[in-house]
């Protein structure tokens, strides 16, 4: 499967790009590794597909790219602030967000079997193996931020054994970091990154089951320019991955009364009653848009998003409907209206609320949360996914959060300013 078209914001139509490959390491009997350059107008290139570029210091992924991932080939996705994957069942939707989760899990510093724990599902369908008998995949992004647009490339082998068959961290028109698997045999990759100096290259191994990017601050000591140079275009990189929350509202499990306690929200929004029992006290203005978006999206006169405590600790939400109609425990209301609750939730906090991997080390005015949600009009009815939509452009216009979703009909978000449209076709 390949991306068609590509439909940016308010209708503009961009051209499928495709990636130019080169050299070094091959899996089922393609070229795996290193692209020189991403195909297609990168969100340093194209302002209109980057707005507010250069408006601060937040890194962000402007460009996911599957060279050769899952049901796609050679695609590149503009990613904007709100970016929404649309098509039918079986055209990649969900694939395109499994490669963004797992980029970010590898920026966390995690290793390959937690990023991709069905490997062989990653690899193309139809692809064949090498006459080693090896097999892979293909990702990759790129990161605009303070030090420019920063392009990662990750080849990965599933057969005979997972392991990362090569990587390449571009920047500035340089190569700044490059491994190859050279010896199957030995359980690392050769690793060269960009110093200058006497010696233009640093050699060494790194594992070959780690994203090398995310070990560069370990090993570059930052004594030439050329290495602060990698550091810096490494460092973005992975601050724009790990901000990420994968969130997919789980109706079933939000209904129940959950413990009292100062726990952040889950993928699945289960402990909804327990944030919100927190956050409502701590944050009166964002509870406030959040009992204001519930107006919008729920059925009857809602006055509140409440809390109410019951004994043994336990806590359930509730909609406040004013007067004397009393109150309605949210396990009462309707699928659609509990996830739409569980995201707009998520789209009017933040990092210390949400269950995320926190660069704590990294100053807030330096981050950017990016959600990402699989199914966001799941159980919606059109006016629900319109005023989510309304409100995930309002809060990513904002410039602290970004959003990557997927839906089936993406009507109610053609022609909202600040929303990137990419339609995929089977």
């Amino acid at each position: 499967m390949d991306a068609k078209t590509q439909v940016m914001g308010a209708g503009t139509r961009v051209a499928d790009p495709a990636q130019v490959m080169d050299r070094t390491q091959v899996v089922g009997g393609e070229q795996v590794m290193g692209p020189t350059q991403a195909g297609g107008p990168s969100q340093a290139e194209d302002p209109d597909a980057s707005p507010g570029r250069g408006s601060g210091a937040r890194p962000a992924v402007t460009q996911l790219r599957l060279s050769a991932f899952r049901s796609h080939r050679a695609a590149a996705f503009p990613l904007g602030p709100m970016t929404l994957f649309a098509g039918p069942s079986g055209s990649g939707k969900s694939n395109a967000l499994q490669a963004y989760e797992a980029l970010a899990l590898l920026g966390a510093g995690r290793d390959l079997a937690t990023a991709f724990p069905e490997p062989a599902e990653c690899v193309p369908e139809r692809a064949a193996a090498d006459r080693q008998g090896r097999r892979g995949f293909r990702i990759g992004c790129t990161v605009d931020g303070p030090a420019g647009p920063v392009l990662l490339d990750l080849a990965v082998q599933t057969e005979p054994s997972l392991r990362v068959a090569g990587e390449r961290l571009t920047g500035g028109g340089r190569t700044l970091l490059t491994t190859a698997l050279r010896d199957p045999a030995r359980s690392f990759v050769e690793a060269a990154w960009h110093t200058a100096g006497s010696a233009t290259v640093t050699r060494g191994p790194l594992p070959d089951d780690r994203l090398g990017t995310a070990l560069l601050p370990l090993r570059v000591a930052g004594s030439t320019a050329a290495q602060l140079q990698v550091l810096a275009a490494a460092e973005q990189v992975v601050v724009a991955l790990r901000s990420v929350f994968a969130c997919d509202p789980r109706p079933e499990r939000m209904r129940q009364p959950v413990p009292a306690g100062a726990g952040r929200l889950r993928r699945g929004c289960d402990n909804l009653a327990e944030v919100l029992h927190r956050t409502r006290s701590e944050c009166a203005k964002r509870h406030a848009r959040l009992a204001s978006a519930a107006r919008m999206g729920c059925a009857g006169a809602v006055a509140d998003v409440a809390v109410e405590e019951l004994a043994g600790g336990r806590v359930r939400a509730l909609l406040a409907r004013g007067g004397a109609l009393g109150s309605t425990p949210v396990g009462r209301l309707g699928e659609g209206e509990l996830r739409y609750l569980g995201l707009a939730l998520v789209l009017l906090t933040g990092p210390g609320v949400l269950a995320m991997d926190q660069v704590a080390e990294v100053p807030v005015a330096y981050q950017s949360l990016t959600v990402l949600a699989d199914g966001f009009d799941r159980s919606l009815d059109p006016e629900q996914t319109r005023q989510l939509v309304a409100l995930g452009a309002e809060m990513c216009a904002r410039g602290h959060i970004r959003l990557v979703g997927t839906v089936t009909d993406a009507s109610c978000a053609r022609g909202v300013d600040g929303v990137t449209v990419v339609d995929l076709v089977p």
